[in-house]
């Protein structure tokens, strides 16, 4: 437009066309044309004002020519404009195309049809999102390299990142995989890395974070929750499929694989961490970023006061799991067992796992709580979650029969011992069913009947029950008299009298000794 009104005012002038050619403002055919158009409309009279802008390219008119091409896939246009509407790709398209309606036509038609599709389609307009400092950090996970696990089996690594939307300072932490108890754990490390806690928290719409993603109404995973409260930041995760509202972590993310993955070797998993930390000290944080025009770093030693401050103890961080408990009186949790009160059997509880401990409870009510276990298969139990009959069976072992045999008296307590020192038969249930004789015969008559079996070298439990049965430990036996004929055996000589007979030039035959 600029050039139409210079050259209609040198045309007023009285400059040829061959001079506004020469001016290089427009050729001499083109100014010829825009001569009679002028003259038409009576601009020419120097006596009369300039025309404005738009009188001019309504006098000029539309500078397109109509295209009177008309494309093979004309009669498909509609449903091709639906598919395009709905973001689907070109070579989809195609693909569609030849397989559902039989088209043979070429790529390069589908590819003009879509452009020109695309063309009248209103444009997409964004617009920047701006931060003040401290405000928000941005959260995102990227794929990392393949490493070699403790397990021996190679596994993908992921990088989680957190940005500070403010300065762009990061914190980049490579992990094994996504879980919960990983969300947390690296976002209590990434505020212990920035000596802070910003504001708000902009994250997608993970499983770790999210459990049920929504625009309006999201539902926040119950121990992220409690981390947000510990910490006092507040959570924004951002509508489904609009990853845009955290556009700069998702830089971060792509800045992370384009500058410090690529032409790098990492032994394992603390390597490829080390040297992440040193990248984004000491490259990524001095570089000039290209939105701010500023350094990470420098803009973070900004922020850095604004920051909320750490609390001053650290929250107990814990994952929350529901879990069932099975006729054992145990749940199951990462493979491990661990005992819950016999009452709440068949019913279903929420378990909090922390680093250290695992509580299970009934809705809001604390039910147990027990250490972590270290191993797959490992059984923690409390022997007071068992039925009262299981605590007595578990509870009478060997060093509960020593004692009650040992309150009852000597007799008792010697018996017991015998049987339980049997090195071939396992005699605790015989231990434990002569102690059990105490409640229906008492503590005088047991201890009588096991002084009797003693006696007669008959340690059984068996032989007890048959004394106290048949009343023998209430009688009073005397040993019979033994006759004054008895008093001297006849044919029972000491040793000294033996050997005292031999001679020292004979030598003792013991078959002969024993006859004579």
């Amino acid at each position: 437009m600029h050039h139409f009104r210079q050259a209609l005012l040198r045309m007023r002038q009285g400059d040829s066309d061959r001079d506004i050619a020469a001016a290089r403002i427009m050729g001499r055919p083109k100014a010829a044309q825009w001569r009679r158009l002028a003259s038409e409309h009576g601009w020419l009279d120097p006596a009369l004002a300039l025309p404005d802008d738009e009188a001019i390219a309504a006098a000029l008119g539309s500078p397109r020519k109509a295209s009177t091409t008309i494309s093979s896939l004309e009669a498909q246009r509609e449903r091709v404009s639906g598919w395009v509407e709905q973001g689907v790709s070109g070579t989809a398209i195609h693909a569609a195309l030849k397989r559902q309606h039989g088209w043979a036509g070429s790529y390069s038609a589908v590819r003009r049809l879509v452009a020109d599709i695309r063309s009248q389609l209103p444009p997409e307009t964004t617009c920047r999102l701006d931060f003040e400092p401290g405000e928000a950090a941005q959260v995102d996970f990227g794929a990392g390299p393949t490493l070699v696990h403790p397990d021996g089996q190679p596994r993908r690594t992921w990088a989680f990142v957190m940005t500070l939307a403010h300065s762009r300072h990061q914190y980049v932490e490579f992990v094994w995989d996504q879980t919960v108890a990983t969300w947390l754990g690296c976002h209590r490390r990434a505020f212990e890395w920035f000596a802070g806690v910003p504001r708000r928290v902009v994250i997608d719409n993970a499983k770790c974070a999210i459990t049920r993603a929504c625009a309006q109404d999201p539902t926040v995973q119950r121990a992220y929750a409690e981390c947000a409260e510990g910490y006092r930041f507040k959570i924004d995760p951002c509508p489904p499929h609009d990853p845009q509202k955290k556009g700069i972590v998702e830089s971060g993310v792509k800045y992370l694989k384009g500058n410090f993955l690529p032409l790098r070797s990492f032994r394992d998993l603390t390597d490829l961490n080390a040297q992440a930390r040193t990248w984004v000290l000491d490259e990524a944080g001095v570089r000039c970023h290209g939105s701010t025009r500023r350094s990470p770093l420098a803009l973070f030693a900004l922020e850095a006061p604004l920051l909320q401050a750490l609390p001053a103890q650290a929250p107990d961080l814990g994952t929350w799991h529901r879990v069932s408990v099975h006729r054992d009186c145990h749940v199951q949790f990462e493979r491990i067992l661990y005992s819950a009160p016999f009452a709440l059997v068949g019913k279903t509880l929420w378990l909090r796992a922390t680093d250290a401990a695992v509580a299970l409870f009934e809705d809001y009510r604390h039910v147990a709580t027990h250490p972590r276990g270290q191993r797959a298969g490992q059984r923690v139990s409390v022997r007071e979650h068992l039925p009262p009959e299981a605590q007595a069976f578990f509870g009478r072992d060997r060093v509960w029969c020593t004692g009650q045999a040992e309150r009852i008296g000597p007799a008792c307590q010697a018996l017991v011992e015998q049987l339980l020192a049997d090195r071939i038969l396992e005699r605790l249930r015989a231990a434990q069913g002569v102690l059990a004789l105490l409640k229906p015969y008492g503590q005088a008559r047991l201890e009588a009947a096991c002084a009797r079996a003693l006696a007669h070298g008959s340690a059984h439990y068996r032989t007890v029950k048959t004394i106290l049965a048949t009343g023998a430990d209430l009688r009073c036996d005397t040993p019979a008299p033994t006759p004054a004929v008895y008093g001297h055996t006849r044919f029972t000589r000491p040793a000294t009298e033996l050997f005292a007979e031999l001679t020292p030039t004979r030598i003792p035959h013991p078959q002969q000794d024993l006859l004579h």
